[in-house]
């Protein structure tokens, strides 16, 4: 397989190509988070084809996937797993639950309690889960994939800011165009009886991150990195005054680390050795989408989170 970012990024299109019709964009920012090593928080309407994307580049880059449905009864025992009496040796033993896999789907993570949610937490960010008072470590790669629906809020469980901050990317799926959905139907049957053949091995998977850590970072984007990320908590610093009404928190240093991470991911799939201004604003608004937090004006006045995001990409200048 051709070490080229391009190459790879194209054999994935073309491997999925007859599974999964339209969302290119969406899939290429999957694979830029999960080369990042980030978690993804998606949020679409139901029928959007989120669960099957996810479950074809599981198989596609052969990673185990286990979808975890969140709904108000579940317990955070039914994630992490928990500790069972074996009557042979009479001790307790670990049963370890569905987070012990490569990439977990939680679907409409908004369901459950905050209880439930929290049971990610120490996964997502320390990698292990503690089972009767020992910590488990947890393989990598790992990645949790969260899923929200935008249009039902009754009886929902708004993610605390501590969680959302932990996913790398908060991405938006829509519907396909008409087109796309022309094709959906024209080949109906290939996709939901075909079988997806993995492409990627586990070591291929290691050695394209390594080769996407080799990717230069010049200093000056470093600076403009944080920037970006500095004009979302000290907006009078940046000359954008008039935005410091509608903020109410803005982005952590996570941004920082995510922004630097998947902007390596981006300039590799171009086939380059390194990142420059439109890599960092490629991915800009899907970093910073879930971090900043509108205030009571701005939600009152119809200020977006997106139109604050772009007014600050447009400010600082690039390098």
């Amino acid at each position: 397989m051709s070490n080229s970012g391009n190459n790879i990024l194209q054999k994935v299109f073309d491997s999925i190509e007859g599974k999964i019709i339209g969302q290119k964009e969406i899939i290429q920012k999957i694979c830029i988070a999960l080369f990042a090593g980030g978690h993804i928080l998606l949020e679409g309407v139901p029928g959007t084809g989120k669960t099957y994307i996810l479950k074809s580049l599981a198989s596609l880059f052969n990673l185990s996937f286990k979808r975890i449905q969140f709904t108000p009864d579940l317990l955070p025992s039914d994630i992490t797993g928990s500790m069972i009496f074996d009557p042979k040796t009479l001790t307790f033993i670990p049963f370890k639950g569905p987070v012990f896999n490569s990439i977990i789907l939680a679907d409409e993570i908004n369901r459950s309690p905050a209880k439930v949610q929290s049971a990610l937490l120490q996964a997502m960010q320390e990698y292990e889960v503690n089972l009767g008072g020992e910590n488990y470590p947890i393989s990598k790669p790992f990645y949790v994939v969260a899923t929200q629906n935008p249009i039902e809020h009754e009886g929902t469980y708004p993610l605390p800011e501590a969680q959302l901050d932990r996913f790398m990317f908060k991405l938006i799926i829509s519907y396909p165009t008409k087109e796309d959905e022309v094709k959906i139907l024209s080949n109906i049957n290939p996709i939901e009886k075909d079988k997806l053949e993995p492409a990627f091995n586990i070591d291929e998977f290691s050695n394209i991150q390594k080769n996407i850590d080799e990717i230069f970072f010049d200093d000056r984007l470093i600076n403009y990195i944080c920037d970006l990320i500095q004009a979302t908590r000290n907006q009078k610093n940046y000359a954008l005054a008039h935005l410091a009404n509608y903020i109410q928190w803005g982005a952590s240093t996570r941004a920082n680390i995510a922004l630097y991470k998947a902007s390596k991911v981006k300039a590799f799939f171009d086939d380059r050795k390194f990142v420059i201004p439109e890599d960092v604003l490629y991915i800009l608004h899907d970093v910073l989408r879930h971090r900043i937090i509108l205030s009571y004006e701005a939600i009152a006045s119809g200020v977006t989170v997106e139109s604050i995001i772009s007014e600050i990409a447009d400010h600082i200048p690039i390098p």
